[in-house]
Order: structure tokens, then sequence, then C-alpha cells
């Protein structure tokens, strides 16, 4: 599968480590946040990296290039942040079949392989990646709802009060007919056009999206905290020593 990484994003909450390079490229231990993402989606068996560039964009080209790993790289531009579903329409032209969807905030340890494998062996028309979380953090999320088939029924972008606490990690697997929701989705009252509401109008289509509960854990890297927090999660998945981050002590 292509695999598409949507890494436009500025990061002013994450600032003062953003700001001289985008989000993407706020190193946790050691790598780009965008390297963690490449590493895990080639281990996934990524044919192509599609990432949807934005804010400084010329740091992630100008690293990168055409190629990480031997995997080639294609570049797509987000010219305002108007929401995910926008972000995802601007790679429309470069995808050929199904797809491999990744956040580029995201630092997994979890069970990818098993959306993927749901993806290729059922055909489904979505897979995506699921964890609950304390209640009081449900908000921050686009949190969704499930039926007896483990089936996602109604997804809602960080609501006020959510209707539970289950939320999507920033992993999926989307089939082309995504495309035409995004197409169809209205600004949200945020003013962005949301991923969630372009999921929502998939759903409502009759369309199929499995939910595959996580198995091991993901760091949402969103505030300087969460950076430091997933530096801690990958020295103790390799037995390192803990010690303080070379950005945080430099704030």
């Amino acid at each position: 599968m292509q695999a598409v990484v949507l890494a436009a994003g500025e990061g002013t909450r994450l600032r003062p480590l953003t700001a001289d390079k985008p989000k993407a490229m706020v190193e946790v231990d050691g790598k780009p946040l965008l390297t963690h993402c490449f590493e895990r989606l080639a281990d996934l068996g990524a044919t192509e990296f599609v990432v949807v560039v934005g804010y400084l964009k010329e740091h992630i080209a100008e690293h990168y290039g055409d190629e990480f790993e031997g995997v080639p790289i294609t570049y797509s531009h987000q010219e305002e942040a108007k929401g995910l579903a926008h972000a995802l329409l601007t790679v429309e032209e470069h995808i050929d079949d199904d797809f491999m969807l990744m956040l580029g905030d995201n630092v997994f340890d979890a069970n990818l392989e098993d959306v993927v494998r749901r993806q290729r062996e059922d055909r489904a028309d979505a897979a995506f990646l699921v964890e609950e979380v304390p209640w009081e953090e449900a908000s921050r999320y686009g949190v969704c709802d499930t039926n007896d088939y483990g089936e996602i029924t109604a997804v809602v972008e960080k609501p006020e009060e959510p209707p539970t606490n289950l939320v999507m990690t920033g992993f999926y697997t989307f089939t082309p007919a995504i495309f035409h929701a995004c197409h169809l989705t209205q600004p949200s009252d945020r003013g962005e056009y949301e991923l969630s509401d372009a999921i929502d109008l998939l759903i409502r289509s009759g369309r199929t999206i499995d939910a595959i509960r996580m198995d091991g854990w993901r760091v949402d890297v969103g505030y300087p905290e969460d950076r430091d927090e997933a530096e801690r999660r990958l020295r103790e998945a390799r037995g390192a020593p803990k010690t303080e981050s070379a950005e945080s002590a430099g704030d």
C-alpha cells in the first residue's frame, strides 16, 4: 500500500520546539517525528510515502529528499490549514488504490499491522486503530462509537461532551472512497474541513468501517510534555537508561 502522512502542521502548542521548524521535524529520542512515522510505515510494507506539507515545508523536503530508506517520497502542499479532510484531498491525484494514513505527530508502538491486515484480507471500506482514553481526555480527539460487531457507527471531532471515551489514534486505512466524502464535507464550527465529518459521511452512505482495538501504546505529540513522554516510552521499550531530553534541557 501507499502511505499518506499528514505533516503540514505548525505545532503552535509545541512552542518553543517549533519556533524554527515544522511540527513533524521536532525530534523525539534523537529522530524527527516524521522519521518515526516513516519507519513504522516501511515496516508495514509502504510502497510510497505521500507527505502533505505546509508550514516551513522546505525543512522536510531538504531533510528527506525524494526517498527514505529506498521508499520514494512524493510531496503534496496544503497551502492553507483548513483541516485534515482538506489536507487529505491534496493527495487525491497521487493515490491509486487502498492506502494507509498516519497523522505525522504520533509515535506508535502498537499493532498497526492488524489494521493493514484487516484492510487487505477483508477488503474493508476502512479500518481504524482505536483506543480508550480517560474520559477527561476524550474531548481532545475524534471520538467514535461502535456496534456489537466492532464496526464504527458514528464519529465526532473534539466534542465538548464526548459520548464515549473510544478515540481514533491517528492511524487508518481507506479505499479511495474517502476522497469523495472529503469533497462533500462542509466546514465545521471550527471553520475546518474535518476528517471525522468525512468519515461520518462514509458511514451514512453504508460503508463499513472496522475498529481495531490498540494493543500497545501511542503518544500524540501535541505539547512539549507529550514529546518527553514519547521519549520515556521509547527508552523503556529498548531498555535504555532514562535521561533528560536534550531539547527540554535547553528550553
